[in-house]
Formats: structure tokens, C-alpha cells, sequence
């Protein structure tokens, strides 16, 4: 077991080379190769340096993402729990809006539910019905994941640190509230060009999309960052991740929520 944790000049190198693989496109080998110390609490501290490094570059912090929300994938990761990244104002498209290629990385579409916060989330341990006070209104939702990782080859701290995989979102134009359909019930198919890419439904998401917000909702109030009114939640992945092209187009249909179409552009 390693037995001593990564120095502050470490976690600032492993910070660096993840910002230069995004700008670049030469992506890096994993992080846990190069340093096997590293565990989830460092994996975080190099997600955060690289949070402050954007919102010094004026990017502006909308929300945050919940990963590993598939029991499937945290049984192949050896893990018991989700994780989360931080979502920026320049991350997000509008339904239908061409998603420029240049800036994603490896890319992977999923299809599931935003939610958008009406309250603060301020409570020391949020519950359930805090979490249902709060949230305004649900929208079907394309996250589109990427890693700086070379060919995809990462384990739960190679995620968490490169901001949980994240890359880009594009959002309906559908809002609902949340008596308006079922959230663990509701069906999803993602297709591509017409065809059938992937399926899936509400309880894919840790049983129920509601159980991954009050996690993340828990998580960020005992680290002092508690979701706020107007943050915007990706839950986690309805069904399985499909490796996007380009000139690809995607549109992810939720039962009782509607439709979101992710177009891309067709340059490499």
C-alpha cells in the first residue's frame, strides 16, 4: 500500500500536464503509473488547483457533474461510491447548437437529467426532501465526457483528478418539474444519426438520479462548497457511453422529459 502522499510540487506537475494534454490534444499517460501514491484525496486536490487555475482565467463555475453513477462501472473500478467535477459557464451548448471538435478530447457521449437549483443547498447533512425543495426543474441533458488520459486507460483516481472526465454538456429546452414524470422509471434512448446507440433508464443512475444528487448535495455541504440556487447538476449516465465522431449527431429521447439533440462538427 503506498504510504506516503504526493508533495505540493507533485500534485502542482500532475495539475500542469493534465491543463497542457487539454490544450494540446498529446494526451498523457495515467497518473497513477507515474505516481502510485496517489490516492482520492490528492486526485482532488489536483482536480482543485486546476479549478483555480480556470477561474483565473475568467471561466466561471455554473455547477458540477456526478460520475460513476453505474454500479457496473464502480464494481470495475473497485469503488463504492461516485464521484464529481466542476462544470464551467464555456462548457455548455444550447440543443441543436454545433458542438466544436476542437477543445474535446477522446470524446463519449451520455445521455441524462439535469437538474437546476431553485434553493441553496446549505444544510450540514442535506436529506432527500431538502434536495426535492430545491430543485426548480429537471431537463434531458448530452454530457459529452473526455479525458486526458491517453486511450481512455484510467482508474477511479486518473478520473477524479482529471475533473471527473468532464468535457462539454449540451441541455434541452424542456424544462419539467419533478411531478411531471418518473424519475426512476423513465426510459431513455440515445441514437445516433437514427440509429440506436444505446438504452437505458431513471434507475441506472446509483438506483435513482434523486440518490447521486443528494450524494453530491452531501459531499460538497461537508467540504464547506454547498450547491447554491441556480447550479446546474448532471446526475450521472442513463445507459452505457457511446465514442462520438466527427459530424456525428445524437439525440437522447427520456420518457415524460423529452429530447436533446447534440450536434458536432465535422473538422478533426
Amino acid at each position: 500500500m503506498p504510504d506516503q502522499a504526493l508533495s505540493d510540487a507533485e500534485l502542482a506537475q500532475a495539475a500542469r500536464e493534465l491543463r497542457e494534454a487539454g490544450a494540446s490534444g498529446r494526451f498523457i499517460e495515467p497518473l497513477r503509473e507515474r505516481w502510485p501514491q496517489l490516492d482520492t484525496r490528492g486526485a482532488y486536490a489536483i482536480q482543485r488547483l486546476n479549478t483555480r487555475e480556470r477561474q483565473a482565467q475568467g471561466r466561471r463555475i455554473v455547477g458540477a457533474k456526478i460520475g460513476l453513477t453505474s454500479r457496473a462501472v464502480q464494481a470495475q473500478l473497485g469503488v463504492d461510491e461516485p464521484d464529481y467535477g466542476t462544470l464551467f459557464d464555456d462548457m455548455g451548448y444550447g440543443d441543436g447548437e454545433p458542438v466544436p471538435w476542437r477543445g474535446l478530447h477522446q470524446p463519449k457521449v451520455e445521455a441524462e437529467i439535469a437538474f437546476v437549483l431553485g434553493r441553496d443547498l446549505a444544510q450540514e447533512r442535506p436529506g432527500h426532501v431538502d434536495v426535492l425543495r430545491a430543485i426548480d426543474y429537471a431537463l434531458p441533458a448530452v454530457e459529452i465526457v473526455g479525458s486526458r488520459i491517453a486511450d481512455w486507460n484510467i482508474r477511479l483516481v486518473d478520473t477524479i483528478a482529471d475533473n471527473a472526465s468532464a468535457g462539454a454538456y449540451v441541455l434541452g429546452a424542456t424544462p419539467r418539474r419533478l411531478d411531471a414524470f418518473d424519475l426512476r422509471m423513465c426510459g431513455m434512448v440515445l441514437e445516433r444519426r437514427g440509429e440506436p446507440a444505446a438504452t437505458g433508464a431513471g434507475m441506472a443512475c446509483l438506483g435513482h438520479p434523486l440518490n447521486a444528487v443528494v450524494w453530491l448535495a452531501r459531499t460538497l455541504a461537508a467540504l464547506g462548497a454547498p450547491l447554491k440556487a441556480g447550479d446546474l447538476v448532471l446526475s450521472g449516465a442513463l445507459g452505457p457511453m457511446v465514442p462520438v465522431q466527427p459530424g456525428d449527431v445524437f439525440d437522447a429521447r427520456i420518457h415524460g422529459l423529452g429530447s436533446v439533440r447534440a450536434v458536432f462538427e465535422g473538422n478533426a
